[in-house]
């Protein structure tokens, strides 16, 4: 913990450190034997009649009586990574903001408010809510109403997408979100690692991963049963969950335009014929492919199993600097255990870095534990947090 043994104990925070990291030991309400005392680490998020309010780097958030508190101190912001790229929120934000375009965009000062309106709802919360990156140059009370108005006069819901657990991110923000009444409806992990090894994965199992031959040969010759392309076609909309069932050039442009949005987006997909006859169920890697899930992450498993002209697997990836995204990584449920989800994220991993990339991030959804343990098995590790807050309804 924070404190070392048999130092002395002083609450050296106040008010004052609202905003900064802290660790806090109180008396705890439920002590088990020998352990009296617990330690808190987060940021001090408010401090107001007699109560502490610590947010966890996963967004949780801790009530500590006054009274119960018997040690405090400020501490570093969190430590450096000793794993994957370096990072800060402001720098991720926009490279993800910028990879999952919303069709209009309009600044409120240091905010970003985003609306992306198909067939008269929002596409994905990600396009459709507000991006506070900095200061929206008014009261947040009045920033807060013109948000609303905002989406209001679009039809929809006002949510704004915030983040926790890293050096730059928004707590405090988001404390005063919910102390105005506004909902946490989803959360979800922003993991980031290295590229290159991504690329070694391919249709040969080695070991517990698929390695495939040299990045020098090309993506194409390392795996050409992955068939890239620089927009969604017909097909891998098909398998797209949010376009499943729709007819043949029936996706909404509005989809498509997201899509297809980012400095340079990349499309791949596995058919059923590109399969090896003789690859058995599991082949490549224990535990199989991520379970399935909803939302705009990178582990969904759903579509029209078996249905013809429907790939087995897709994905997508958007290549912006140094960085390349991962999403839309999704396996047909009866061809999950066979790496297929490793071979798309392995073509895609040998595109983005023949364009100069080096370092990729993806999202997934919090309770998703056997995404989270297949994308830390490829190394990553979890940058930040974030999280969707829905306004409360009008009186």
């Amino acid at each position: 913990m924070e404190f070392a043994a048999g130092a002395r104990l002083e609450v050296r925070i106040t008010a004052s450190d609202v905003g900064k990291r802290v660790t806090v030991r109180s008396v705890a309400e439920e002590a088990a034997p020998g352990a009296a005392f617990t330690d808190t680490v987060g940021i001090l998020t408010s401090w107001e009649e007699g109560v502490l309010l610590v947010t966890r780097r996963d967004g949780t958030r801790v009530r500590l009586a006054e009274e119960a508190v018997v040690a405090a101190k400020t501490v570093p912001a969190a430590p450096a990574r000793r794993r994957g790229p370096a990072a800060d929120y402001a720098e991720l934000a926009g490279v993800q903001e910028r990879g999952w375009r919303a069709a209009e965009r309009e600044a409120l000062g240091g905010w970003l408010l985003r609306a992306s309106v198909v067939d008269g709802a929002g596409f994905t919360r990600r396009a459709n809510s507000v991006l506070p990156l900095g200061d929206p140059g008014m009261p947040l009370p009045r920033a807060l109403d013109r948000v609303r108005e905002w989406y209001g006069a679009r039809g929809l819901p006002a949510y704004a997408q915030l983040a926790t657990g890293a050096g730059d991110t928004q707590e405090v923000l988001a404390a005063e979100l919910e102390a105005l009444g506004w909902r946490r409806e989803v959360s979800a992990l922003v993991m980031v690692g290295a590229l290159a090894p991504l690329a070694e994965l391919g249709p040969e199992p080695v070991g517990s991963l698929a390695v495939a031959a040299p990045v020098a040969e090309g993506p194409e010759a390392v795996d050409p049963g992955v068939r890239l392309g620089r927009t969604p076609d017909e097909a891998w909309l098909r398998r797209y969950h949010r376009a499943a069932g729709q007819e043949s050039g029936g996706v909404p442009e509005g989809v498509r335009a997201v899509l297809a949005s980012g400095p340079s987006p990349w499309f791949a997909r596995i058919d059923a014929a590109d399969i090896p006859a003789g690859v058995p169920a599991g082949a490549g890697r224990e535990g199989g492919e991520p379970a399935s899930g909803g939302g705009d992450f990178a582990h969904t498993g759903t579509g029209v199993s078996g249905a013809a002209g429907v790939p087995d697997a897709i994905g997508r990836c958007v290549v912006d600097g140094r960085w390349a995204g991962f999403a839309a990584v999704e396996v047909a449920p009866e061809r999950r255990r066979r790496g297929l989800a490793q071979r798309v994220m392995g073509a895609l991993a040998r595109t983005a870095l023949a364009e100069g990339a080096s370092a990729a991030w993806l999202q997934v959804e919090r309770d998703n534990e056997a995404a989270i343990a297949l994308y830390t098995r490829l190394g990553f590790t979890v940058h930040h947090h974030y999280h969707h807050y829905r306004a409360p309804e009008a009186a």
